[in-house]
């Protein structure tokens, strides 16, 4: 997400290692490893977005999306899955140069990242986004449509920004009733709490576990703006693994496996155990 002081996800961008990408065939890009016949999977998470993608106190990968793919490698017996704990600037450049062949980090599928990357047609598990307002503006704003009837300052979002596509989407399906969109000069936003709580704008269009871990979690960076914020819940968007643009064959098969994984109910019961409660059956 973005590097403006969000807490948990504040992380500095890594050095980016561009390894080469594989060759034209739809076999993944690690190369078999001597002692076994399986093919090798080297699967990017990001480190830190608790309960989706993060490191444990043993150092192990862990997380709703960590343990879906584990489901998947029992299913896909052929491949070998290697996870490597990482950055978001890292996983996105990395899997597009084929240094990884999966990445996930809580990710929203968009026109401009399925020009880079390959996605499953069915979704990994799904996301809360909503809006930050002030506290006493809650019943004003209390919900997307009465933040556009009531003229709501949204904070401006960059348009690579998954969120821009959020009120978009909403802008074309509410015409008469549509939010100012307003795009930032910088891929970087900056203090968006301040510049609520100061009245600069109005709401801050933000996923709800960003807003828990950063204001409502205890000793969180911006706990003390507890009292004076508030959150209106949105919608769910679904999340998908994205792949290296040349693993059509290894998507094909994920995506079945992933199927398989939502049909007989394993899903569910990751999301209960991770999450707390369903969120994928939400998704419109």
């Amino acid at each position: 997400m973005k590097k403006f002081i969000l807490g948990t996800l504040l992380i500095a961008a890594s050095a980016l290692i561009l390894s080469a990408c594989s060759d034209g065939n739809s076999k993944a890009s690690t190369v078999k490893d001597d002692t076994s016949s399986k093919t090798v999977i080297k699967v990017a998470h990001t480190n830190y977005y608790y309960p989706y993608d993060y490191v444990d106190a043993n150092g192990k990968s862990e997380g709703y999306e960590v343990a879906v793919i584990k489901e998947v490698a029992k299913i896909l017996t052929d491949y070998e899955f290697e996870f490597y704990p990482t950055s978001d600037d890292d996983l996105l450049l990395g899997v597009q140069s084929g240094k990884y062949d999966v990445g996930t980090k809580g990710i929203w599928k968009t026109k401009a990242r399925e020009q880079k990357y390959l996605f499953t047609n069915n979704p990994i598990g799904a996301s809360q986004i909503g809006m930050v307002i002030r506290a006493e503006d809650k019943d004003k704003y209390q919900s997307l449509e009465l933040f556009a009837s009531n003229r709501g300052r949204l904070i401006p979002i960059a348009p690579q920004d998954a969120r821009y596509m959020v009120i978009d989407n909403y802008n074309k399906s509410h015409s008469s009733n549509q939010i100012t969109l307003k795009a930032s000069e910088n891929f970087v936003i900056t203090d968006a709490y301040t510049y609520l709580l100061e009245k600069r704008y109005d709401g801050f269009l933000e996923p709800k576990l960003s807003y828990e871990a950063n204001v409502q979690k205890e000793g969180a960076v911006f706990s003390s703006f507890k009292d004076r914020l508030s959150y209106v819940d949105y919608k769910a968007i679904a999340i998908y693994p994205l792949f290296n643009n040349k693993q059509k064959e290894l998507v094909a098969k994920f995506d079945e496996a992933i199927k398989t994984l939502h049909e007989n109910g394993t899903l569910k019961n990751l999301e209960l155990k991770y999450l707390g409660y369903e969120i994928l059956s939400k998704v419109e």
